[in-house]
């Protein structure tokens, strides 16, 4: 059986919510990734941010990046597996709420983050499809 933790990406950090869009975007740029996880005051995971977050619900609507706090970008709450999980545990739960991102803990800390494109890389290429299907229906990329 395949776990979460066979196909996870481990490289990754939280923005505290209190870091500016900009900061966010220049630890995203430094990471190479497209999404981080948002960490409150009290290291609670409290959401998720992606690069597409700052790109249409700040800049494009005339919002400063360098004024505008990660916790106004904050809603709903972070979807999460366990890294024993089974992999198809994941793909169902993101074709269930259509994200293309899911955060992994173990033992209540944070470890990883699974993607659609780490699930691809792993999947044969008809399973990638019908993932990429289901997962894509909706056009906007939020972990709710």
């Amino acid at each position: 059986m395949t776990t979460v933790r066979d196909v996870m990406s481990t490289n990754v950090q939280c923005v505290k919510d209190t870091a500016t869009l900009r900061e966010a975007a220049e630890q995203m740029r430094d990471l190479d990734v497209g999404a981080l996880p948002i960490c409150g005051r009290d290291d609670k995971l409290a959401g998720m941010i992606t690069d597409r977050d700052i790109a249409v619900r700040c800049v494009a609507e005339g919002l400063d990046p360098s004024g505008t706090q990660v916790a106004s970008f904050v809603s709903g709450r972070p979807f999460m597996v366990d890294a024993s999980d089974p992999l198809e545990d994941a793909v169902a739960l993101m074709a269930a709420q259509q994200i293309r991102r899911v955060l992994v803990l173990e033992n209540k800390k944070l470890v990883g983050i699974i993607s659609q494109a780490d699930i691809a890389r792993h999947a044969e290429p008809d399973a990638t499809g019908q993932m990429v299907s289901a997962i894509s229906q909706s056009g906007y990329d939020l972990a709710r």
